[in-house]
This record gives C-alpha cells, sequence and structure tokens, in this order.
C-alpha cells in the first residue's frame, strides 16, 4: 500500500514537470521551423497540455483498467472548466478576445454531446472509438487551415509574445521535447500502477480513481499555464488551454482508449458525470461566446460559482465511496 501511494505522489510530480517541459520543447521546436502562432496555440499546446491525460488513459486501457481511462478524460474536462478557469476567474478576470475561440466554444459544446450519444448505450465500442477519433481529425485538419491562414488574433499575438519570452535554441528544444515525452510515458505508467493499485486496496472502483486523484493530477499542467497567462493578462491563452484539452480529452483520449481496449460504462457517469460536464461545456459556452449584447467573459463571481460547482462534486464523489466501502 506505502509503495503504491508512493509511486502515485511521484507519478503525478513527475508527470506534471514532463509534460512542461515537453510543452516547451515542442513550442520552441515548432517555432523554430517557422510554424505560425496561432497553429503552435492550437496544435501543439493543445497536444502538450493533454499529453498526460493520453499517455495514462492509454497505459489504462492496455492494462485492462478503462475505467481509469473514462474518469480521467472525463474528470479533467470538468476540472479545467469548474476547478482551472474558476480558480484562474478569481485571480484575474477572463475576457475572450479571439475569434478562433469563440468558433471553438459551439465546436467543444457539439463534442461533448456526440460524446454522450456515444454512451447512451453504456458502452465504448471500437466504433464508438472511430467515431470520436474520426471527429478528432476532421477538427484537426480545420485547425491546421485556421492557423496557416494567419489572420490577426488575439490568440496568435499572445502566443507570438509567449514565444518572444521563453526563446529556446533548437538543440535544447529537441532535447527537452524527447526527453519530456519518454519522462511523461514513465511517469504515467507509475501512476497508473499506484492507481489501480490503491483503488483494489480500498475497494473503490476505477472509474472513481479516474475521476479524482489521475484527473486532478493530469490537469495540473492546464492550471499552471492558465494561471500564469492569466496573471500576465494573456486571458485568450488561459482560455484556449481549456478549451483545446477538453477536445483532445473528450475526442481523442476516449477515442484511444476505446480502440485499444472496448468497455463498458457505468450508468452513474452518464447520469453524473456527463450531465455535469455537459452543463459546464454550456455554461462555459455561454459565458465565453457572450450573449444579450454582453461581451464574453468569467467574471469572479463567474468563477467562484464554478469553484463551489468542483467542491459540491468532489463532495458527491466521497460520499458515494464512503457509501460502497461500509
Amino acid at each position: 500500500m506505502e509503495l503504491a501511494l508512493f509511486a502515485l505522489v511521484c507519478g503525478l510530480a513527475l508527470l506534471v514537470w514532463s509534460a512542461d517541459r515537453f510543452v516547451e520543447g515542442a513550442a520552441a521546436t515548432a517555432r523554430h521551423f517557422g510554424m505560425p502562432p496561432l497553429l503552435i496555440g492550437m496544435i501543439i499546446v493543445g497536444f502538450g497540455t493533454s499529453a498526460p491525460e493520453m499517455v495514462v488513459s492509454a497505459l489504462a486501457a492496455v492494462q485492462g483498467s478503462p475505467g481509469i481511462a473514462l474518469g480521467n478524460a472525463y474528470g479533467s474536462n470538468i476540472a479545467n472548466i469548474a476547478l482551472i478557469l474558476g480558480v484562474t476567474a478569481l485571480i484575474h478576470p477572463i475576457r475572450v478576445q479571439s475569434t478562433v475561440l469563440r468558433k471553438e466554444l459551439p465546436l467543444l459544446l457539439a463534442v461533448t454531446l456526440l460524446s454522450a450519444a456515444l454512451i447512451l448505450d453504456f458502452s465504448i465500442s471500437r466504433q464508438d472509438a472511430a467515431i470520436l477519433l474520426a471527429v478528432f481529425a476532421l477538427l484537426m485538419t480545420w485547425t491546421i487551415v485556421q492557423g496557416m491562414r494567419r489572420k490577426p488574433d488575439a490568440l496568435g499575438d499572445e502566443i507570438a509574445a509567449q514565444g518572444h519570452e521563453k526563446h529556446m535554441p533548437l538543440a535544447r528544444a529537441v532535447f527537452w521535447l524527447v526527453c519530456g515525452l519518454v519522462l511523461l510515458i514513465a511517469s504515467s505508467r507509475l501512476l497508473v500502477w499506484g492507481a489501480v493499485d490503491i483503488a483494489r486496496v480500498f475497494g473503490v472502483s476505477d472509474m472513481v480513481i479516474g475521476l479524482t486523484i489521475v484527473a486532478i493530477g493530469t490537469s495540473l499542467p492546464e492550471l499552471a499555464s492558465s494561471v500564469i497567462a492569466a496573471r500576465k493578462g494573456e486571458h485568450d491563452i488561459a482560455l484556449g488551454n481549456v478549451i483545446g484539452s477538453n477536445l483532445f480529452n473528450t475526442l481523442a483520449v476516449v477515442g484511444i482508449a476505446g480502440s485499444i481496449h472496448p468497455f463498458a460504462v457505468a450508468p452513474e457517469t452518464l447520469t453524473r458525470d456527463m450531465l455535469l460536464m455537459g452543463g459546464l461545456t454550456a455554461s462555459l459556452f455561454i459565458l465565453g461566446y457572450g450573449f444579450w449584447n454582453r461581451p464574453g467573459r468569467i467574471n469572479r463571481i463567474e468563477g467562484t460559482t464554478l469553484v463551489l460547482v468542483y467542491a459540491a462534486y468532489t463532495a458527491w464523489l466521497i460520499r458515494s465511496v464512503v457509501a460502497t466501502t461500509t
């Protein structure tokens, strides 16, 4: 038990550190090869911040623990909106200026509805996984087209300014890209092993472990980058991190896990977790897109509400765990 807990803590710490190195190395390498700033922000950073969820979920599926994979994806989405954006808005209210992000908000809502429709039969089959991955491929194609147009955009300007601050020689960038990826995989294996072992000791489902400990741990890179971006006034980077990560999680993370190992979905995943994830996504669409002559923004009051929602959800999960183990 002690060894599993040690593996879980060390795996989480190494996962966060290696993910940060991987993102910095990948972004710096892309800049050296002339990739447009907007494309770096939408593809490289989006992929990098979701790399922990992807690797953890793929390894969990390979090792026969698909509940961790699904819980990690949906739990991270819930944490990204309620916890990360809530905390970020408390530190500094978030304004939405990027036209690209305003286009991605309805896409995220549509993707969430699609994922809900696919688990109505309480399973993720290889056909469901193929649909998710196909939509992901189409979305990436659209994203690349948007990023290559080089039109002025607030997100692209913020990414470009951030790139000037973090200039890195090509050799060092490639080094951190490769080392970050290797350590990401190693730390994910350690994390999954520790999480599965702890779940078995306490008699808790893999899904609950994925929704709580693993989801929060793999969302730490987004939390760090969003808070730093908000404090610098880079509001669109803060929101872009969350939108990009949630799109990757819903489509690629679940799609990869389902293609490796089809799995059953517990009824409470639909009635509890998906329902909350859908509601939070809809609220993010309303707040971020802006309606009724109101600009897109998340203020401190709304941020406080999001954090309280996450606290209530976590308490609900803990109560369900206590009820099942007593």
